[in-house]
């Protein structure tokens, strides 16, 4: 966070700079009388950062205009194109975008102090200025531009991309990204089956590669627990780390114990049945836990994992958004600290390590999941597909809960426009 912050301090010293010296150069030229057009050209180059440029300045997308249930949601053909700020970014023309429940639970508003900030890290802007926010975390279509340092992609690409909360999302025809975020689309999923992997896949593989420490060296034989499966992050998990050899346990309600099962589980326990600590409890102890759960699943799981061996328990259910929105930045940073390093200490002392674990987009992360979809190793779960114009009824589905894999909507059925 603090080096994001510094970065944006970098940004915006160089854009004043830039400016003041173009405002500058403006008032010289004018007052000796040289031909405007001169100014014109000098202010057109200093913010070139894309080899093409668009004539598009609008496009169709769902935005809403403020935080509330599903009928802020609006369609509108007006949006604003994305424009390429930085030489390394690109404009990604979307032909499939996946939901998350993230995705709910921002259109409610979770999380909007902590994303305002990072949007805004000077607090310069005016309260509301995401607005009008697009929606959407997942994206898989084609690069329409690339900036003037993109040198792994070019125009015509099929990519695929977990946009970060804080950027604008993929509901709309195009998104901006930076290059470090995208990736090749894997050959054998069609756009609709791509749109359903970038974010619960990063998110996944931050929390057990970042976070856990396992790879695929590594991973055979280890046992893991994955708590709530069948969800998007808990689908995933389990395919890649049948992938690298490990031993994987879930659990699931008894109605997606098949669903798990095919995807590689090697042992459900159903947790509609009661609690599920006792048949945990008689299992042999874990190298690792991830928990898509939360709730009081700390008080009796990092009992179950091996002490004194570098068992980790990595939950992705976290106060820190929380904290921010009840508490404001500051406190809410300070309490998340507090608490977080005080479950650290309090578990290290058992011979167990505590974590939490965050999405971080990342290009490269996706560039090795290609390789593993390529490979048959991991396939794209989706449950129902959405076209443009039923954005509400696919977050109505997502309200729902207990899905057996992804909701993804069809922005548009090819490129063949660029």
């Amino acid at each position: 966070m603090h080096c994001y912050v510094a970065q944006c301090l970098y940004r915006i010293s160089i854009s004043r700079v830039n400016v003041e010296a173009v405002q500058s150069q403006t008032m010289s030229y004018l007052r000796h009388g040289k031909q405007f057009k001169s100014v014109c050209w000098h202010v057109s180059h200093t913010r070139m950062f894309s080899v093409t440029k668009s004539s598009r300045t609008i496009m169709p997308a769902w935005v809403i205009d403020k935080y509330g249930s599903n009928d802020v949601l609006r369609f509108t053909r007006n949006a604003g194109f994305p424009v390429i700020n930085y030489p390394n970014e690109v404009i990604v023309k979307v032909l499939s975008a996946g939901l998350n429940p993230l995705d709910v639970s921002m259109r409610d508003g979770y999380g909007a102090a902590a994303l305002s900030m990072k949007r805004d890290p000077l607090n310069i802007k005016q309260s509301g200025s995401e607005f009008p926010l697009v929606l959407g975390r997942d994206a898989s279509g084609v690069i329409m531009e690339c900036g003037l340092d993109v040198k792994h992609f070019r125009e015509r690409d099929e990519v695929w991309a977990a946009i970060p909360p804080w950027k604008q999302g993929s509901l709309a025809e195009f998104v901006v990204l930076s290059a470090n975020e995208v990736s090749h689309k894997p050959k054998s999923l069609s756009h609709v089956e791509a749109a359903a992997v970038p974010y619960v896949a990063t998110t996944a593989w931050s929390a057990l590669v970042n976070t856990g420490g396992l790879n695929k060296d590594n991973c055979a034989k280890k046992r893991v627990l994955i708590l709530g499966g069948s969800g998007g992050v808990g689908t995933f998990a389990i395919q890649m780390l049948k992938a690298w050899g490990a031993h994987v346990t879930v659990t699931c309600s008894q109605n997606a114990e098949r669903f798990v099962r095919d995807l590689g589980a090697d042992h459900v326990v159903d947790y509609t049945a009661g609690p599920v600590e006792e048949p945990l409890s008689s299992l042999e102890k874990f190298d690792l836990i991830l928990d898509n759960v939360g709730g009081d699943t700390e008080r009796w799981a990092l009992n179950l994992l091996k002490p004194w061996c570098g068992a980790k328990f990595v939950t992705l259910i976290t106060p820190f958004l929380q904290n921010i929105d009840s508490l404001g930045i500051a406190d809410g940073m300070m309490q998340s600290a507090a608490t977080g390093a005080t479950k650290m200490l309090k578990h290290l002392v058992k011979g167990v390590h505590y974590r939490w674990g965050f999405f971080a987009p990342s290009g490269p992360a996706l560039d090795e999941i290609r390789e593993m979809v390529d490979a048959g190793q991991i396939r794209a779960v989706v449950e129902e597909t959405f076209s443009f114009s039923q954005v509400p009824q696919a977050f109505e589905k997502m309200e729902k809960g207990h899905a057996r894999g992804k909701t993804v909507v069809q922005i548009s059925k090819g490129g063949e426009d660029l």
